[in-house]
């Protein structure tokens, strides 16, 4: 086919060259000599004619300026939706929004379920919303929290907020309201009885060993932390260290909004090893009618006496009735089921053995108020 192409393309090329070499207005002499030489050499002519501008036609293809490369079409891209956060689909895949826990409710009604239990990420970090109900009280808030998973199973699907009491570098120096309606206190404490403001945060007491109060806490809180992660509790700690930017109102103001209840670990500034209690709300009427403990002052009890059943069950001693009535910051701004639980006092046994036995004690308590 090529070879039959070339033969035809030299064939007219031969021609077009001969078209061009002889005008195409020069008579032939067959024209001059007669009339049928005529009729051939018009024919010739207009055959010349037609060769020739065929020629040049090819010629106008090789001479021709090359075209622009032809636009190629492309689709356009189909528009997207904004992007969405991945849903779930299986057990593999994790949760990663640390506020989707403390938005609105607390975590029993936000929570998996046990067959959902992986879903869920070890740990995750929340951060001080301003919004939050009596944040505005707070004069100290810039650190963050950690809230941990537990994977155990089954899961209880019920968060508890772990506090290691003090441990708020400069927390003394700054003061909050005692109240949130600006009532004075109506016991004492370590702020007096009539005072209107508290401090953020106070040192704690130190042990007669020379240990800080903080640094026990501290080290209780984390045992108690892994005890109820392996008992199925997801855990929310205000402090793992020994600086938590956080004042009372403000780790209240988190366990409010990210936990189902609130346990702060502290320990008694007496020297008589008199044992454990927590501090239960005072029977005074205009106390008891002040928002928010007018609607929560009975749930705090209620988890005060079933952590104090609890020590009982790990013969942790236990100072007089177990519980002794103080107006506190913590209660004062609570809306989830809290108790400061004073586990012994300066001449205490604060050693790793005997925080054990109490850390075991407060997940009994945390079972039996959970029921």
């Amino acid at each position: 086919m090529k070879k039959a192409f070339v033969i035809f393309l030299s064939i007219v090329l031969l021609f077009g060259a001969v078209s061009i070499a002889v005008p195409a207005t020069a008579p032939t002499a067959a024209a001059a000599s007669s009339s049928s030489g005529g009729f051939v050499g018009g024919f010739a002519e207009k055959l010349q004619q037609a060769i020739r501008s065929f020629f040049n036609w090819l010629l106008s293809l090789f001479r021709k300026a090359p075209s622009p490369a032809p636009e190629i079409e492309v689709d356009e891209p189909t528009a997207l939706p904004p992007t969405q956060p991945d849903v779930p689909t299986s057990a593999t895949q994790t949760t990663t929004e640390s506020t989707a826990i403390c938005d609105s409710e607390p975590s029993s009604g936000s929570t998996t379920t046990t067959g959902e239990a992986q879903t869920l990420p070890d740990m995750e970090t929340l951060v001080f919303q301003p919004s939050w109900e009596y944040a505005s009280f707070s004069a100290i808030h810039t650190d963050s929290v950690k809230l941990y998973h537990s994977k155990a199973t089954p899961r209880k699907n019920k968060t508890v907020c772990v506090n290691a009491g003090h441990g708020t570098k400069g927390g003394d120096q700054q003061f909050t309201l005692c109240h949130p309606d600006g009532s004075a206190k109506v016991t004492g404490g370590s702020t007096a009885a009539g005072a209107t403001q508290a401090t953020a945060v106070s040192g704690g007491t130190t042990f007669l060993d020379g240990t800080p109060e903080a640094e026990a806490t501290l080290s209780l809180a984390l045992l108690v932390k892994e005890k109820l992660l392996a008992a199925g509790y997801d855990v929310l700690m205000i402090r793992e260290d020994d600086d938590a930017q956080l004042d009372n109102i403000a780790r209240t103001v988190f366990a409010n909004n990210c936990a189902d209840c609130h346990i702060a670990l502290h320990y008694d500034s007496s020297t008589t090893d008199k044992g454990l209690f927590y501090c239960g709300v005072p029977n005074v009427a205009s106390y008891r009618n002040m928002e928010p403990v007018k609607s929560h002052f009975e749930a705090h009890t209620a988890l005060g006496e079933a952590l104090l059943q609890g020590a009982r069950a790990e013969s942790i001693k236990i100072y007089s009735s177990g519980r002794v009535n103080i107006d506190l910051t913590q209660t004062s701004y609570s809306t989830v089921p809290s108790v400061d639980l004073e586990v012994g006092d300066r001449a205490s046994d604060h050693g790793a053995t005997q925080q054990g036995k109490i850390a075991d004690g407060i997940v009994r308590g945390v079972n039996a108020f959970f029921g």
